[in-house]
């Protein structure tokens, strides 16, 4: 933020540290309740990244939201244990708790957009698939779901380098068993939601609204990302998708970072807010 002129961060934002999770608690206004609540979870392969380095696109995604109509837009970023501290179960259970958190602070869970990037929306995509297993379920489902170049499967032939992504499928596959631990399969969707082929399993999953992907058309994960898309439509489930023609893995996450004009670095989370209001509504 120091780059553009701010000394102090133009929306508040505060740590929240309670028993089985942390984050960050961004708000327009900490005095009132938020009418819109988006859950996010970073990615960086279960080992590397924070809620932190994302904090720019974070601010960026709430003030867009507040320019769409909503009156008191929110987000909690998820800060879960990277490997190798803990391993799966340990980083679902914490994305469970924060979703609990989430849902003690807004009256409806419809008004909750649930969302991450590469591992973070594996992450949400795990969180989903637990939440159809509990009872009661259709009570607690968020409205919405934005998926940022999300990895599926995390182990699969048909995760493939490309000339323009800068992941690379062989240190992915090493992540992927590294975050497995010695005692989880590689074959259970809790891990690796992508191994869930049970339309009816997704459609109690999934989110009241449905699903926004985004993702680019040279990614690593493309061909398991669109697979994924194709059992979700094929379950009558609402996706919207967004292939950024040759672009790469998360790219409205990078594009905050590198382009050079205003409104190049917040395309990715333009669209993603546009949808999000289609969907969504003002509630």
């Amino acid at each position: 933020m120091l780059r553009h002129g701010y000394i102090r961060s133009p929306i508040y934002w505060r740590e929240i540290a309670r028993n089985g999770f942390k984050g960050l608690w961004i708000i327009i206004d900490q005095f009132s309740e938020p009418d819109i609540i988006v859950y996010y979870c970073h990615g960086g392969g279960f080992s590397m990244g924070s809620s932190y380095f994302y904090l720019e696109f974070l601010l960026a995604w709430v003030s867009l939201l507040k320019d769409a109509g909503y009156r008191n837009p929110a987000l909690f970023a998820l800060e879960y244990t990277l490997v190798p501290d803990a391993v799966f179960p340990t980083q679902l259970q914490q994305t469970l708790a924060g979703y609990e958190h989430i849902l003690s602070i807004i009256d409806q869970p419809s008004k909750v957009c649930v969302g991450g990037d590469s591992a973070g929306a594996t992450l949400i995509l795990s969180l989903l698939l637990h939440l159809a297993d509990l009872p009661g379920s259709e009570e607690r489902l968020p409205g919405f779901a934005t998926m940022i170049s999300p990895w599926t499967k995390l182990v699969s032939r048909r995760n493939r380098n490309t000339p323009s992504d800068y992941l690379n499928a062989e240190s992915l596959h090493l992540y992927a068993r590294q975050y497995a631990g010695s005692k989880a399969s590689l074959q259970d969707p809790l891990l690796s939601p992508g191994m869930c082929r049970d339309s009816a399993r997704w459609r109690k999953a999934a989110p009241r609204r449905g699903f926004f992907f985004i993702f680019g058309s040279e990614e690593v994960f493309g061909p398991e990302t669109w697979d994924l898309i194709s059992l979700l439509q094929q379950a009558n489930i609402y996706v919207e998708v967004k292939e950024e023609n040759g672009s790469i893995h998360a790219w409205p996450v990078a594009t905050l970072f590198i382009s050079d004009t205003a409104g190049e670095r917040r395309k990715g989370i333009q669209e993603i807010v546009t949808v999000m209001r289609h969907r969504m509504g003002l509630g």
